[in-house]
């Protein structure tokens, strides 16, 4: 019993550590992408705050860390530019009763049908997609020029050090002790560095003061108010936020359970797909009734959770509750903050997050797996997640789809005056060609037999291929019969039903995929 104890005391304790260092790293990513959707750095802080609470306490999948994304920002800014903020808030609310009832209806499960190789592109195009944004940090807004110039001299010289020590620590440390998480260890380390020896970093004050262009800007706030959107509600307002609900719902919820996916297979526990969508919906609900701009998974800060210990519910919720302390109270301690130890953290993250062993596999694996692996993350860098994922399963479909049409071979007899053919393989869309090319209903005897014992008609493709079958050897005035069809199949056909030979017992049952019986 004691030992129970034990073990949950230094559970929870690893999850507030991870909870804090997580909220650390929260708040430059949560404003950036405040800016990125065109709306006030509070709006992005609030909806991390609430989303990421929300999330925590009733998702499906314990230690993941959702929050404002720069996935939905950048689909949000059009909308804010057009329409201003209010329709993005009355979008947040649409969007995540749209998620819930993805839930509801049990949608998250088609999640698994996401190949392996879009996994490896997901993942691998995401961190060089972090990697990418924290390039960004190593520049200054040039207050002469009004453009974004890169560090020179004795700043970057001092940037690039303290980003590596603050990598040197996050990877050396746990070697000697893991009594706190490193990143956080290392956080900490940075900021003592930069006061005892006054140096002349950047600081998260210096980024908020680039991004708003105000000398004072800050991210200090209070509570978070209900808002109900000032928007009209009518069919017109709709349809102006229904698109863009559609479109962050399907965004959200795609990054969401590709993130769940990803910690299953780090942490070898499993999350409930389902109920992530659920929670994911309830939580931009909320959030869109209260100011924040909505948010999803963030693979980042779920990979420094989850590197830094944080495995429980208990890290999600303690993250979201210290972000609101830092805008409550904390915001002159968070704004000192040297940037650099935050890339470091970023740069670790990446380091973890790239799938390096798919190099390995290079040549060791289908050149098509590889090829959709490359696609897709080259689509996650330059456009976004949900459409690099989408041409990813699209491109194995139609690998997959090739591939089986080429399984389809035949073995041709004659006896006793009477041709029979006997295909092998599935018979569908795709290899409904290679089907009809093998007959021939001109030179065929009288009498052919088509024997699908060791076949099996997958599709209304097949269908049409059978009937369009019977009609050519019909207008030939041939006999042709068919044999080994299922029930279902049998029920389907109509052209060729007369031609069919049934046999209850030695005939497949199975079933088509085909809207006529549904």
């Amino acid at each position: 019993m004691f030992q129970l104890i034990l073990s949950r005391s230094q559970s929870l304790k690893s999850d507030l550590l991870s909870g804090l260092t997580v909220a650390l790293a929260l708040v430059p990513e949560a404003v950036a992408f405040a800016f990125v959707a065109g709306v006030e750095p509070l709006v992005g802080l609030y909806a991390a705050f609430m989303v990421g609470l929300i999330t925590a306490a009733i998702g499906g999948r314990p230690g993941m860390i959702s929050g404002a994304t720069g996935a939905l920002a950048v689909v949000m800014v059009s909308l804010v530019a057009t329409h201003g903020v209010e329709y993005l808030f009355a979008t947040v609310v649409l969007m995540g009763v749209l998620q819930v009832l993805a839930g509801v209806f049990r949608l998250g499960k088609f999640i698994r049908l996401v190949p392996h190789p879009v996994m490896l592109g997901f993942v691998n195009g995401l961190a060089i997609v972090i990697f990418m944004a924290q390039l960004q940090q190593f520049q200054f807004l040039d207050p002469v020029t009004g453009e974004l110039a890169w560090l020179q001299g004795e700043q970057m010289t001092l940037m690039l050090g303290m980003v590596a020590l603050t990598m040197a620590i996050i990877y050396f440390l746990p070697k000697l002790t893991k009594a706190i998480p490193s990143s956080l260890a290392a956080i900490i380390t940075i900021v003592a560095i930069s006061i005892g020896l006054d140096m002349d970093l950047r600081t998260v004050q210096d980024v908020l003061v680039d991004m708003t262009g105000d000398p004072v800007a800050t991210i200090a706030g209070g509570l978070p108010q209900f808002h109900f959107p000032s928007v009209p509600l009518n069919l017109e307002t709709l349809k102006i936020i229904f698109p863009y609900a559609l479109i962050l719902a399907a965004i959200g919820l795609i990054e969401s359970l590709l993130t769940l996916t990803l910690i299953d297979e780090i942490t070898e526990t499993r999350g409930r797909g389902n109920k992530e969508c659920i929670g994911q919906g309830v939580a931009n609900v909320a959030t869109g009734f209260f100011g924040g701009m909505g948010g999803c998974a963030m693979i980042g800060q779920s990979m420094i959770n989850i590197n830094s210990g944080g495995r429980g519910r208990a890290s999600g919720i303690s993250a979201a509750l210290f972000l609101l302390a830092f805008i409550l109270v904390g915001s002159s301690l968070i704004e000192m903050i040297p940037v650099a130890a935050l890339v470091g953290v970023m740069f670790m993250v990446v380091l973890g997050t790239f799938e390096w062993a798919s190099f390995r596999l290079l040549g060791r694996i289908p050149t098509s797996d590889t090829l959709v692996g490359i696609t897709v993350a080259v689509v996650t860098v330059l456009t976004d997640l949900a459409i690099a994922v989408v041409v990813g399963v699209l491109m194995s479909t139609l690998v997959f789809a090739w591939k089986h049409a080429k399984n389809m071979h035949f073995d041709i007899e004659e006896k006793d005056g009477v041709k029979i053919y006997k295909p092998t393989g599935p018979l569908f869309f795709a290899s409904i060609h290679h089907f009809r090319d093998q007959f021939d209903p001109i030179n065929d005897p009288q009498e052919v037999i088509v024997d699908f014992a060791r076949s099996r008609v997958s599709d209304h493709s097949g269908i049409e291929a059978i009937d369009a079958l019977a009609e050519r050897y019909m207008k030939q005035g041939k006999t042709l019969h068919l044999r080994h069809l299922s029930p279902e199949c049998i029920k389907l056909l109509h052209k060729a039903r007369k031609l069919i030979e049934v046999n209850v017992i030695e005939d497949p049952k199975y079933s088509i995929a085909d809207d006529e019986l549904g």
